[in-house]
């Protein structure tokens, strides 16, 4: 099997059921069906908005970290650039859904969400190149699906209007191209039958954090 196709092989028996899994989850199912509570909104909008300050203090130590191979320091400055606006956008969104800025500044993590971010930021900083963007190869596969979810239901069940809806409006379109750009890289650092091993391990674990994470949501902020 080249290398090409292992990580379609990843895509498809690891990350693609795990979005449909997530998309039948208890937070999507209501979400379609125009049930979810404001204050289960809100806690994506918290929670995800902790995630995405600690993804770009990840990925501006990563630069540093890879400072000596030029692709890789480049790899997450682009991905900083892309990513930097993020918070922003979240919190705009949650805003707009009843929430205050002090609530975002008093805002603590929640036990699904903590190990979710801990395991992104641990392929960040230990593992390799292949690991670590094994991690982005899911979760920008998951965001990629999940923000199509978010951006038409919030327009379609909730009112919330275009402005409002940013963050999922740009997580659609900007993740698939996140998501070949991952995948192009663990094509490129995954080498050995060892990096395969380590790859559908942590492919595998990122699909579990990333479901752990919309059930905790739900029943924390139930």
């Amino acid at each position: 099997m080249t290398t090409q196709a292992f990580v379609a092989s990843i895509v498809e028996e690891i990350i693609r059921p795990g979005i449909n899994r997530l998309m039948e989850s208890r937070y999507f199912s209501d979400l379609r069906g125009g049930t979810l509570t404001t204050r289960r909104l809100q806690g994506f909008a918290l929670q995800h908005y902790l995630l995405n300050v600690a993804i770009n203090k990840g990925f501006t130590l990563c630069m540093a970290k890879n400072a000596h191979n030029q692709e890789l320091y480049d790899l997450f400055l682009h991905a900083f650039t892309e990513e930097q606006t993020h918070p922003y956008l979240m919190k705009r969104f949650g805003l707009a859904i009843g929430l205050a800025e002090e609530d975002f500044d008093d805002a603590l993590p929640i036990f699904e969400c903590q190990a979710h971010a801990a395991a992104i930021l641990r392929g960040m900083f230990l593992g390799s190149p292949a690991e670590s963007r094994t991690s982005a190869l899911v979760n920008e596969s998951m965001v990629g699906r999940y923000a199509v979810e978010f951006d038409t239901c919030l327009a379609e069940k909730y009112g919330i209007d275009d402005h409002e809806r940013e963050f999922f409006t740009v997580h659609a379109v900007a993740d698939q191209e996140h998501t070949a750009l991952a995948a192009r890289v663990v094509e490129r650092y995954c080498t050995t039958e060892r990096d395969r091993r380590v790859v559908a391990h942590a492919a595998r674990n990122m699909v579990r954090f990333k479901l752990a994470k919309f059930d905790g949501i739900y029943d924390a902020y139930g």
